[in-house]
């Protein structure tokens, strides 16, 4: 058993590893892009399914209350929270409709959707893609494998952070790190180095 646990430890930290080199940019982008949002009184909506649902109610507990440091709650909304909401698209319209219907309802030019899949392949979430377009939005898409379907919906001005990883424990495990990432590089761009 302790083998086990160090082999699952290794393939983490060879994942970030490997992460760290091929995502640094994109991090980076992404960061910027969702600082300039939150500068412009923007907001920032995210979603995803499962462990991905997680990963963006982690982000927008993050941004709306405090990551590190003291300092004003920043305007973000994870799109899966609201159970009467999601139950009732899902209930009317469908699944896949859950978080499309929200962005419309919600989104307005020059807000930012952290869209999260670690397939790629989740059609709420590529919908949700396709509404963000509509509105005039920006997208940061947290991914792994290929890309999926997604990557087909993603414009030039998007930003997608894909995790060259296969096994969906490790690019979620990565995409925790990019989340806590992005929220420490936002809170520096708006609040400046933590003294």
């Amino acid at each position: 058993m302790q083998e086990r646990i160090r082999q699952l430890f290794e393939q983490s930290i060879e994942t970030k590893r490997v992460s760290l080199e091929r995502l640094t940019p994109a991090i980076e982008m992404a960061a910027a892009r969702m600082a300039q949002c939150l500068l412009a009184e923007k907001k920032i909506l995210s979603c995803g399914n499962g462990g991905s649902a997680g990963d963006a109610q982690h982000f927008s507990s993050e941004m709306l209350n405090r990551f590190e440091r003291e300092r004003p709650g920043l305007p973000a909304v994870a799109l899966t929270t609201d159970a009467s909401t999601v139950t009732s698209i899902a209930n009317d319209y469908h699944f896949d409709e859950i978080f499309s219907k929200q962005v419309r309802a919600l989104g307005q030019a020059d807000d930012v959707l952290l869209a999260i899949t670690t397939s790629g392949n989740s059609p709420n979430v590529v919908n949700a893609v396709k509404a963000a377009h509509a509105k005039g939005m920006h997208v940061v898409a947290l991914t792994g494998k290929d890309g999926g379907h997604m990557a087909e919906h993603l414009r030039d001005d998007d930003v997608e952070i894909r995790v060259p990883a296969s096994a969906t424990a490790r690019i979620q495990e990565v995409h925790l790190l990019i989340i806590h990432c992005l929220c420490d590089l936002i809170d520096l761009q708006l609040f400046g180095e933590q003294v």
